[in-house]
């Protein structure tokens, strides 16, 4: 092992053991490398610019900025009431209610931070003043933002296909049906615990609740559908619809609602400005950090290393489920993606892995780390918004991390789950 290796990992652990920024991290890390190395200072700038420079990646703001939108306009108001009546009359009715709305705005959004954010605050305070536990309620509003991320679109699928080269329009066609799985596990677990505790359901619902609710909500409810089928029609690319997704929340907005003034505009931009900047700063330093890790040929170390254990593929898949599940408690999603996923590529490749299947299952394996302590982001939004203490909605979440982790493994091990959509197309 080199001198500069060895620096570089010590100022890397150093940075990361006293919570340094990963973007930081990754970066100051990297950099100390390359001067001791005697690189020229411009690397650092070139290697970071040419990691953020992909057309693919135009598509992170333009969720970003749809989601922001989407809040603004309120029809993540119209999407929890249509929610409430189509599956209120249910045992926990409004604990079935939020997951429902998860799903549905995991069409607008992908991401599961605007979930939470968007749709909390209001699932929150109806399931307390209608009798349901704060903690509970916290858990499941974090357990459910997480399908956000799976359902088409998703931003980390985005980075995981700029990553691996896999088809981004087939990544996004396999995460629908495991969303529609993580949903209905999740149901099934509220079912079960609203029984146990005496949870109220939502009484006098009708048909026409439902019908009515169903025409408020069909602007959001359409995203997905506009999308998927300007992708799959040929009309415009992954990335182009990302800007449509965001045009079309802009004129839902504006005219439809008429709920986003030109002030409001003004406020979307800048958080979308600075919610884009902390992911693009994550990737520019990664891909100087992979460059790195690719000068001291430690991918291709770690290839052999995991080839030398077993070359079951079954075995391999996991052996990195295990270490993805691991990683997410300690680490940021989109971190993890760009530090890992280049190098655990060659060895999908070489074991004949799907690129798709292995995408869908590591996207879902690090949404279950955004509910795990001690990082776990969602656990901590959603326990900021019901002002409980953490490790309280922690308890609650066990159902949910028993419920999810099965469901990780089912979807590992029956590829046809995630696979058989997208082979249709």
């Amino acid at each position: 092992m080199s001198f500069e290796l060895i620096v570089f990992l010590v100022v890397f652990a150093v940075l990361f053991l006293f919570r340094a920024p990963i973007w930081a991290s990754l970066a100051i890390s990297s950099s100390v490398y390359l001067v001791i190395a005697g690189e020229q200072l411009s690397l650092i700038a070139r290697r970071c610019v040419a990691g953020m420079d992909s057309f693919l990646m135009l598509a992170i703001p333009m969720f970003v900025l749809a989601a922001e939108l989407m809040n603004q306009c309120g029809i993540t108001t119209y999407m929890f009431r249509f929610a409430n009546n189509l599956v209120g009359w249910i045992p926990g009715g409004l604990a079935h209610a939020n997951v429902v709305a998860s799903m549905l705005f995991a069409g607008m959004s992908g991401s599961s931070a605007a979930d939470a954010a968007g749709l909390g605050t209001m699932e929150i305070k109806a399931m307390t003043d209608e009798g349901f536990d704060k903690p509970f309620s916290a858990a499941i509003t974090a357990a459910s933002s997480c399908i956000g991320p799976i359902i088409p679109p998703s931003i980390p699928m985005v980075v995981y296909s700029s990553l691996a080269g896999a088809s981004i329009g087939k990544l996004f066609i396999g995460g629908i049906i495991p969303g529609i799985l993580m949903g209905f596990t999740m149901m099934v677990i509220c079912f079960i615990i609203a029984k146990r505790r005496n949870y109220p359901r939502v009484k006098g619902i009708t048909l026409r609740d439902v019908g009515i609710s169903f025409i408020e909500a069909i602007p959001g409810i359409l995203v997905p559908v506009i999308l998927l089928g300007g992708i799959y029609g040929g009309i415009f690319t992954p990335t182009e619809a990302a800007v449509v997704a965001a045009l079309y929340s802009l004129v839902v907005g504006a005219l439809l609602y008429r709920k986003i003034s030109f002030k409001d505009l003004i406020r979307i931009l800048k958080v979308t400005v600075v919610n884009s900047a902390l992911i693009m700063i994550i990737i520019g330093a990664a891909s100087l950090f992979g460059y790195v890790l690719t000068i001291e040929q430690i991918p291709a170390k770690l290839t052999e290393g995991l080839l030398f254990l077993t070359t079951n593929k079954y075995v391999m898949l996991f052996i990195f489920n295990i270490i993805l599940l691991v990683l997410g408690c300690f680490m940021e999603l989109n971190s993890i993606l760009l530090i890992f996923v280049p190098i655990m590529i060659p060895v999908v490749n070489m074991l004949g892995i799907d690129l798709v299947h292995f995408g869908v299952v590591a996207v879902i394996n690090l949404m279950i780390g955004t509910l795990t302590p001690p990082f776990g982001m969602m656990m901590f939004i959603t326990a900021g918004i019901a002002e409980e203490p953490v490790h309280v909605v922690i308890r609650e979440l066990i159902p949910f991390y028993i419920g999810l982790i099965i469901l990780l493994f089912i979807l590992t091990y029956c590829p046809v789950l995630v696979t058989a959509l997208p082979n249709l197309v």
